[in-house]
């Protein structure tokens, strides 16, 4: 599906200060996931943009089939005025859900949102991202689908799925000049949209420049580093020491986990006000936030092609370090007094619980070590 965007060369230099923001939440190809994810964002919630109570943001009122008002007739008139260009204010685009192919519909549709009045012509979704984009100040994609094609892109659909950006194509530019916004996720984590959103806005104010996007659309960021970076579990990966089933502690690599090449922020920011994550409720990563998924990473919960390589090689390398580390460990729950003693006087010790041997050889070879560093410093 080509690109059937018109270069719009209207250019400004600042649209703010602005007391309110129209925000046209347009659905396509969604399960309304994406919706639910926005509701779980707590610093700042979308209540705090409704309410026009972030500092330096202007109100927003968001425009939107499930919380607003108006329905049917009344809601598409929105639609109509922002085309128009009848708002008392500049307004924002969030596509939620994959584009489909509306030439591939037959007589029929895809995607419906609203009639024509004069004709009684069913318009659709993807009619009013064509309408609306060129005038919008800015464009944002939300979640897998919207960005990437997601779920119902998947090899063998029969819609021709794709993103926005896929649609409105590399040359598009908001009205502000601003190529699509990418914040993918199945679904995304709701301060993920949010944060971005308020940073845009600001930007749109002529409070802040544009933040820094990655080459694919996405808040750099945010997206910048791997979910293996800052999993909980990373460490065992580094010991070479791995989950066989489900429930266990240690890394999921070998039970499918995707973590160590997935660009996202779930392991450190949580699902839903830091709370939660795959990884962190003994999940694997399956790399919904990706271009490539669904199709690059199926079969889910089968272990990756590469896998055998870097788990050999952490296994052969984990071996070395932890030994060395269960060493240091040891002598470091050792007091200079209990050493002297050659005992440990806790009536909750095991039997050798003091180092004896190879290891308090050990202990004495590095603590001689580094109190010969601490001198040369």
């Amino acid at each position: 599906m080509r690109s059937r965007y018109e270069h719009n060369k209207r250019r400004f230099d600042a649209i703010g200060p602005l007391e309110k923001i129209y925000l046209f939440w347009i659905v396509g190809a969604s399960c309304d996931g994406c919706t639910i994810a926005l509701t779980g964002a707590t610093n700042p919630g979308v209540e705090d943009l409704m309410a026009g109570s972030i500092p330096g943001i202007p109100k927003v009122e968001v425009v939107h089939t499930v919380v607003s008002v108006e329905s049917g007739a009344e809601w598409v008139h929105n639609l109509f005025m922002a085309d128009r260009g009848e708002l008392d204010a500049p307004f924002v685009i969030v596509w939620e859900g994959s584009i489909m192919d509306e030439s591939l519909s037959g007589d029929g549709y895809w995607m419906g949102l609203g009639e024509d009045p004069d004709t009684g012509r069913q318009i659709t979704s993807l009619e009013w991202l064509t309408r609306l984009a060129p005038k919008a100040a800015a464009t944002f994609a939300i979640g897998t689908c919207a960005t990437w094609g997601g779920i119902p892109a998947a090899s063998g659909n029969v819609t021709n799925a794709s993103g926005v950006m896929d649609y409105l194509g590399e040359e598009y530019r908001s009205a502000f000049g601003v190529p699509v916004i990418n914040v993918p996720g199945c679904s995304p984590i709701g301060d993920n949209f949010v944060e971005t959103a308020v940073a845009v806005l600001l930007f749109l104010q002529g409070l802040a420049p544009l933040p820094e996007f990655d080459e694919l659309g996405r808040p750099a960021w945010l997206f910048s580093e791997t979910v293996h970076r800052h999993c909980p579990r990373a460490g065992y990966y580094e010991e070479g020491v791995f989950a066989h089933e489900y429930g266990d502690k240690e890394c999921l690599v070998e039970l499918g986990c995707w973590g160590p090449v997935v660009q996202c922020n779930i392991a450190e920011r949580g699902i839903v006000n830091g709370v939660g994550g795959c990884m962190q409720l003994g999940g694997i990563c399956i790399g919904c936030t990706m271009p490539g998924f669904p199709d690059k990473f199926s079969p889910f919960y089968a272990s990756s092609p590469g896998h055998l390589i870097s788990t050999s090689l952490s296994r052969v390398t984990g071996t070395f370090v932890r030994t060395l580390r269960n060493l240091t460990i040891g002598d470091k729950n050792m007091s200079p007094r209990w050493e002297h003693l050659d005992t440990l006087p806790s009536g909750w010790r095991r039997q050798e619980a003091t180092p004896f041997g190879l290891e308090k050889l050990g202990h004495k070879f590095y603590n001689a070590f580094q109190r010969s560093k601490q001198s040369y410093n």
